[in-house]
């Protein structure tokens, strides 16, 4: 490809990053979508109803590790940190090194760190981190696009890190997700929140 061919192929997209910082969080958010949408799944974040709904069960006295996969622009992030004890640490995961690089940049508390790379190597993730286990877990990742068998790895090891008594939060627009989860989940709580776009389905996979 010629570099006249580069430039035109190019231009669209330093247009769209221009538009996206004007539109700040949502367009950060648009242009990661447009960039990777088999990762991210949604075209906008997810709703306070969500949020609050998913968020629910969490027992945060009993919370000193929170997971997160693909925090998008840290839609859950703020919930989150505002719940979560004050010597506890919230570890998002991204392969999307827009959104890293913006969570990094937004969010300055202490208990926050942002990782780029994959929720099946959550374990070692954690453990680099310092700590044996993972109190719970919340993931959006759209289950049904993700290339074959990384699905089944990332509930596999969403198991493994979770202590007794934690359990893995998903919230997704179709059923997918439950199937990966009922190999290792034997209790999954669900429920469905039509306050969102698209209304999604919600799940608490709870480790024995």
């Amino acid at each position: 490809m010629t570099s006249p061919e580069l430039a035109r192929e190019a231009w669209p997209r330093k247009v769209m990053r221009r538009i996206s910082r004007k539109l700040g969080p949502l367009g950060v958010f648009f242009e990661g979508f447009l960039e990777h949408p088999v990762m991210v799944g949604s075209i906008i974040p997810s709703s306070r109803f969500t949020i609050a709904r998913m968020l629910k069960p969490v027992k945060w006295d009993e919370c000193k590790v929170f997971v997160e996969y693909g925090p998008g622009v840290g839609t859950f992030c703020r919930p989150v940190l505002d719940r979560l004890r004050r010597d506890g640490q919230l570890i998002v995961i991204d392969t999307n090194p827009l959104f890293i690089d913006y969570l990094r940049k937004t969010i300055t508390d202490s208990r926050f760190v942002a990782v780029l790379g994959s929720a099946a190597d959550v374990e070692d993730i954690v453990r680099g981190f310092g700590h044996e286990h993972a109190d719970y877990v919340l993931s959006g990742l759209p289950f049904t696009t993700l290339p074959d068998g990384v699905g089944p790895a990332i509930a596999a090891a969403t198991h493994r890190v979770l202590r007794p008594g934690g359990a893995f939060l998903v919230y997704q627009f179709t059923a997918k997700a439950r199937d990966f989860m009922a190999v290792h989940f034997n209790r999954i709580d669900a429920d469905f929140e039509p306050l969102n776009i698209l209304p999604c389905k919600l799940y608490w996979g709870w480790k024995d």
